[in-house]
């Protein structure tokens, strides 16, 4: 599942949202320190966990 990391422009708290694709499109997440719901996107770093070995 892909992490998605999020700053709230009202307390600036930066925070991280576990969510399917699918859920990214549709779901608006909230602040989880004030509850705030102006929030900016962050670019993270992608990581991948695969069951098979390459």
């Amino acid at each position: 599942m892909p992490a998605y990391e999020y700053q709230c422009q009202k307390c600036q708290e930066v925070f991280t949202v576990y969510m399917t694709v699918s859920e990214h499109g549709h779901k608006n997440p909230s602040c989880p320190k004030c509850k705030g719901r102006k929030l900016t996107q962050l670019l993270g770093g992608v990581s991948v966990i695969t069951s098979k070995k390459s």
